[in-house]
């Protein structure tokens, strides 16, 4: 054997220590990448339940909204209501409840007028 074949003898056996050093990384990446699908295939098959149920919710939530805003308009209109009822009520009984306080503050007056002794006039 000639110095050139001992060189290409040790330059293949170099290659091939290089080749099995860079084939652990690459056998680790590729079990990495087997690892990264088997999750993306168990979130693909969790997420449709999740969502599925989400839909629900929001539909829940939505039809249970409604319902509130039905009672709000019913509470709104029932204020409403009260609050004619109040005014017309302030109405028939506060005119005549003033003209009689009016009334029994001057009979009031009168009668103080009548009782209080009078004093001579100088």
């Amino acid at each position: 054997m000639t110095a050139g074949d001992i060189a290409g003898l040790i330059a293949a056996g170099v290659f091939a220590v290089l080749v099995g050093l860079l084939a652990i990384p690459l056998v680790k990446l590729g079990r990495v990448f087997d690892e990264t699908s088997e999750t993306i295939k168990d979130v693909r098959v969790n997420v449709a339940p999740l969502l599925e149920e989400a839909t629900t919710t929001m539909s829940e939530a939505n039809r249970q909204l409604q319902r509130v805003d039905s009672i709000t308009s019913s509470v709104e209109e029932a204020t409403g209501n009260v609050s004619s009822l109040i005014a017309l009520f302030a109405a028939t009984v506060g005119g005549p409840l003033i003209k009689v306080a009016g009334f029994s503050a001057g009979v009031r007056a009168a009668v103080l007028g009548l009782r209080a002794p009078r004093r001579p006039k100088n």
